[in-house]
């Protein structure tokens, strides 16, 4: 299942991924620079001889931070970098694909079912699983015929995930999912309607953990609305992300995936294997995937979101602060 807030079903994707080319050709087809179809930061760090990198993001905020993350550290590597924003896979991934844009952040299951669906049709059997090494191998099968290369994946992942209150978990002992579904509690899940059907939602948390799920509040996946209906008691489980900067302010937290439910959604790098696929580039980009946490991204997001920091002062502090650039 991809995850709910960068999900892949766009009806209009083919129509717009047109659009999208034919305004890309008029500028040569080198890079997204200079295109309406997206948001085009340019970076100042680094040196042109080693060349130019256009970077990808997608529209929400740990995209655009990682894209940062990414660009910054190209940057100190001597690259001249900047970042193209487009709001989805739909549109960035053939721009990756024909070379303009060089280097994306990206999420192993949920490209690797994005590639196998276009692929083998919206019935394929899925390649993703909870097996990161697993995962990432079908994604390089369906990547390379594209045109692009996959960087190795780093511990950082941004999967589904459910919440409960602080108060509620420690009422009934509750650190897994598995302790709740051993306690035979009813829950209702406030999610996207969708919740009801999708099989690592409501039925899988039926069928993997036993849980007693009651019904869905559709209040949207990770929605204040929907943290704030568990918060009050009127739900008992919320469907979030594991990189949700917000729950400590709702009073909630994450229970643990311990029988891996979800699809291993690690962050890893993606690029344009004739452009960027150098050694250079990978080794560079492989300094930050090695260091980047799950916790280090709920930092940056909550810096981003709750305290309003830039996206690029953020990515900056962070990159000082772990060595990986200079000051």
């Amino acid at each position: 299942m991809h995850k709910y807030r960068r999900g892949t079903r766009v009806a209009s994707a083919a129509v717009a991924v047109l659009a999208l080319t034919a305004g890309l050709a008029a500028c040569g087809g080198d890079s997204l620079e200079g295109d309406d179809g997206g948001k085009d930061s340019g970076k100042d760090g680094g040196s042109s001889a080693k060349g130019r990198i256009v970077v990808g993001s997608a529209g929400f905020t740990e995209s655009k931070v990682m894209a940062e993350l990414y660009s910054r550290i190209l940057a100190d590597a001597g690259y001249e970098t900047s970042i193209k924003t487009v709001e989805n896979r739909e549109l960035y991934e053939p721009a990756l694909a024909k070379g303009q844009i060089d280097v994306v952040p990206e999420y192993a299951a949920t490209l690797a079912e994005f590639l196998n669906t276009e692929k083998n049709g919206p019935d394929a059997k899925p390649v993703a699983s909870s097996d990161v090494e697993d995962t990432v191998a079908a994604l390089e099968k369906l990547a390379g015929p594209r045109g692009l290369k996959v960087l190795p994946a780093g511990k950082a992942v941004d999967q589904n995930a459910f919440a409960v209150t602080k108060d509620y978990a420690k009422k009934n002992g509750l650190k897994t999912l598995s302790d709740l579904g051993k306690k035979d509690l009813k829950v209702k899940i406030a999610a996207g309607d969708e919740c009801e059907v999708r099989p690592f939602c409501a039925p899988g948390l039926k069928k993997t953990y036993g849980i007693d799920v009651t019904g869905i509040d559709p209040k949207g996946v990770g929605t204040p609305q929907a943290k704030q209906a568990v918060k009050d008691g009127t739900d008992q489980l919320v469907l979030t992300t594991t990189t949700d900067a917000t729950l400590e302010n709702f009073g909630l937290v994450l229970l643990d995936d311990d029988k891996k439910l979800q699809n291993a959604d690690n962050i890893l790098p993606v690029v344009n294997a004739k452009d960027a696929g150098g050694k250079e580039i990978a080794d560079a980009l492989g300094k930050l995937t090695e260091t980047l946490t799950t916790e280090d991204l709920v930092v940056l997001n909550r810096k981003v979101d709750a305290e309003r920091v830039k996206e690029a002062d953020a990515a900056k502090d962070y990159l000082e602060s772990k060595g990986l650039i200079g000051k």
